[in-house]
């Protein structure tokens, strides 16, 4: 009897402090390091933040999905959209906590006017992100695009200096600097590599970007404690503090 009574208390305790914890995804810079920051901010709430790094960007959503993690904080809308799209998965938004604006770099030029006809650029390979970098280009006026709303390379009616283009997943996109002449890098990565959008881009993308980062959930888990929790803390004064003390304008809050 004792035995049974002892397993049933362990049973209790690990579902009282599952209930206590939230996991959450993220890729490392700049989402998982400002979870990081929030941890003592979840714990003044009774709460134990645990944050699982990824570096892609289809696996959190799938671990989300699949009920490995409570939330994720890594992707915008659009790209979240997409995915629902394209796996049959039902994971929604339940706030905007930031824009990591996407920029241009190189290695090989400091004015995006000088760059040379047939120069490579690498961009990346999901199909929001290249869309996305490819409006970048547009807006540069480095070449033309099809009206539509995802786009790819194959969307260009325009080029005139007759760019070539390497599509790659995101991660690798900072390593492609040393052999493309341009690389089109979201700012996580970038940051995650010593590069800021401010000081090192050639390009970067206006602060009206419909691009901002936030918190996904499953469908169902919007009005939970837990959801309310991550939105109360992520929204809160310490973290719009800490994001522009750290950052300094290359990710900018959005609350």
């Amino acid at each position: 009897m004792m035995k049974k009574i002892f397993l049933f208390l362990s049973l209790l305790s690990f579902i009282f402090a599952s209930d206590k914890t939230i996991v959450i995804g993220a890729t490392p810079t700049p989402h998982a390091e400002i979870l990081k920051f929030s941890k003592p901010l979840f714990e003044a709430r009774g709460y134990k933040l645990e944050v699982k790094e990824f570096n892609d960007y289809l696996i959190p959503n799938f671990a989300l999905n699949d009920k490995d993690l409570d939330a994720n904080f890594y992707q915008h809308k659009p790209f979240l959209d997409d995915f629902n799209k394209n796996k049959n998965t039902n994971l929604v938004p339940i706030e905007h906590i930031l824009l990591v604006p996407m920029a241009v770099y190189s290695n090989k030029f400091k004015d995006i006017a000088n760059i040379k006809n047939g120069a490579s650029i690498a961009i990346p390979n999901d199909p929001t992100n290249e869309s996305r970098a490819l409006d970048l280009l547009e807006k540069a006026n480095l070449i033309k695009l099809e009206n539509k709303e995802n786009k790819t390379p194959l969307d260009i009616k325009e080029n005139p200096k007759k760019l070539k283009f390497i599509e790659l997943k995101a991660a690798q996109l900072p390593r492609a600097l040393g052999d493309a002449d341009l690389a089109v890098i979201p700012t996580n990565y970038a940051l995650g590599v010593g590069l800021n959008p401010l000081k090192d881009g050639l390009i970067i993308e206006s602060k009206d970007s419909p691009y901002a980062i936030v918190i996904a959930v499953r469908k169902g888990d919007e009005d939970k404690e837990k959801s309310k929790i991550l939105k109360e803390v992520l929204h809160s004064k310490e973290i719009k503090e800490y994001i522009e003390k750290t950052y300094q304008g290359s990710v900018i809050p959005t609350f």
